[in-house]
């Protein structure tokens, strides 16, 4: 920033606050009525020697922390808003051995304002870098929202691990506003969700939408394929076939429900080795006479 604090200070209170709504003059102010540190980042973004900044603090002499007053009213004619472009930038590998460097070069060669890195694997479905980029990306453009707001990545591949996540994600820019934008590969561009580049975050939706089908389609015909082989999924059954035929059998006999749990044992499972409980071996014989009455 070139100017210093008390010019950078004078330059943001040329403007009214948007969010706080104090008037030209003044400082912003908090909830409870008192003078805030930091100018809110709607009054500063706008201006193109802040722009860089990410928060603007107030003067000591304007009494941070002390009940708000009203200042003059300045003079100057309000600062002329510009629309440049605010970039967000993101870079990502999956591991340590890969490199981020040649990313960043591209990023910061783009003009971002802030560029956002880390090294996780694609297993890993929170990446708080990314989310804390959307974020900053987000409240530009509600700070500002006649200024293009581009969300900036190397390539397509670093934003998501397939076309559902990048689905869920384009709808978020799409609803925020933001642009996206891809350095590198066949898809080298801006996309103005808003614009032209609206039909990109459909095929992007679309895309998202059939894989999920795809998804759901493979699970069902594996669980029709188990069922077909005896798999029909779930945990095992504490109280196997064999254990219920005997355990039938003794009940026939008279013996007491809690006597009969202390004959069996369980054969697999965490409880392997160990009695049934009552409650097991009940539920057990109501789903036998459940089954016995259906086949009848």
């Amino acid at each position: 920033m070139d100017l210093t604090p008390d010019q950078a200070a004078n330059t943001v209170e040329r403007n009214d606050c948007p969010k706080c709504e104090v008037p030209a003059g003044s400082a912003c102010r908090t909830r409870g009525g008192k003078t805030a540190t930091k100018y809110h980042t709607p009054r500063f973004v706008l201006i193109a020697a802040l722009r860089e900044e990410l928060e603007v603090l107030i003067p000591a002499d304007r009494g941070p922390g002390h009940p708000w007053k009203q200042g003059s009213a300045p003079a100057a004619v309000p600062a002329q808003r510009t629309q440049k472009p605010i970039r967000i930038g993101y870079a990502r590998t999956s591991t340590a051995r890969q490199e981020l460097a040649s990313q960043l070069e591209a990023l910061h060669a783009a003009d971002c304002h802030k560029v956002y890195k880390e090294q996780i694997s694609t297993r890993v479905k929170v990446r708080p870098e990314l989310e804390a980029a959307l974020a900053l990306a987000h409240q530009f453009k509600e700070a500002a929202p006649d200024t293009p707001v581009i969300f900036t990545v190397h390539e397509l591949k670093r934003l998501a691990r397939n076309a559902a996540e990048l689905m869920t994600l384009s709808a978020e820019l799409q609803a925020g506003g933001i642009q996206l934008e891809l350095l590198t590969g066949p898809l080298t561009g801006i996309y103005d969700p808003n614009g032209m580049g609206a039909m990109f975050f459909a095929v992007l939706a679309v895309a998202g939408q059939i894989e999920r089908n795809y998804i759901r389609e493979k699970t069902l015909e594996g669980q029709l394929t188990a069922a077909k082989k005896g798999n029909h999924g779930g945990r095992p059954k504490v109280i196997d076939d064999d254990m219920l035929t005997f355990a039938l059998a003794l009940k026939d006999k008279g013996v007491p429900v809690p006597e009969i749990a202390k004959k069996l044992t369980i054969k697999t499972g965490k409880n392997a080795g160990t009695n049934p409980s009552v409650a097991s071996l009940y539920r057990a014989f109501a789903e036998a006479e459940q089954e016995t009455e259906a086949a009848s």
